[in-house]
């Protein structure tokens, strides 16, 4: 049945599944998080940030004692999978771009929501409390002022800011988002089944309904430690690309 995956697919599944496999031998077995630590994405005016995480975010899952585990990387090649067929469609250069450029587009948008989340807290600390928060994490004022109450609270919008820095982006989603919005401009009509839904949706409703409840849940924080943003990031790259490509399509498939 593998064989039967086309080529840059199937690359693309054994590479993560390598990567998979390879890091969470360091993370258990050699107890060295350093292939999670480097790998993974972070937002880029964090200390851990180095500029290949923007790719190679794309081929870190969740490790697989925490979060929804093995699922992740199960899930998302599974996606990749049941898609692969626009593989043969687009060819496989256009493919590839579409894949790469759609787990970037994830990651940008990403950290331009984080970095806006981060501008409104220094906002708040600047304006309620006093606190220049590009001073105190430089060690140029680094002192917190102010009744224990109001210490709490900007301890908090540090954390939280803190929290931002630290967390790392990781999986295919955003670039299988890309993957499957390409398929959904292209073949709006086409019915599909997705997992929630009991009964079959055209790909033009789903992608709809899928960016915007991902939006919703991006802008409110719900179902903490999924990257909403980053999956609407993929989805618009895949969209545009879609777009650009649609009017070729009959040629490319006759290449």
């Amino acid at each position: 049945m593998f064989d039967n995956i086309p080529p840059i697919t199937r690359n693309i599944i054994l590479i993560n599944i390598v990567v998979y496999v390879v890091s969470n031998f360091f993370l258990y077995v050699l107890s060295n998080p350093e292939l999670y630590i480097v790998l993974s994405g972070y937002y880029p005016f964090s200390p851990l940030f180095h500029s290949w995480q923007v790719i190679t975010h794309m081929f870190m899952h969740a490790e697989i004692g925490a979060g929804i585990g093995i699922m992740h990387i199960v899930f998302n090649m599974f996606t990749l999978w049941s898609f692969s067929f626009l593989e043969r469609i687009l060819g496989g250069k256009r493919f590839l771009i579409l894949y790469f450029l759609s787990g970037i587009g994830a990651f940008v948008l990403f950290n331009a929501w984080e970095f806006i989340r981060i501008q409104q807290i220094a906002f708040e600390l600047q304006n309620t409390y006093g606190l220049n928060i590009y001073d105190y994490f430089s060690g140029a004022d680094p002192n917190i002022k102010g009744a224990p109450e109001s210490i709490d609270a900007q301890l908090g919008l540090i954390n939280d800011i803190k929290g931002v820095i630290l967390t790392r982006l990781v999986g295919a989603s955003g670039a299988i988002f890309g993957v499957v919005a390409a398929f959904a401009t292209l073949f709006p009509n086409e019915r599909l089944i997705f997992m929630f839904i009991p009964y079959p949706i055209k790909a033009k409703y789903l992608l709809v309904i899928t960016v915007v409840v991902s939006v919703y849940l991006g802008v409110n924080g719900s179902i903490g430690g999924i990257a909403h943003f980053a999956h609407v990031g993929g989805a618009l790259v895949g969209y545009i690309l879609a777009r650009i490509w649609r009017k070729h399509l009959n040629r490319f498939q006759q290449q």
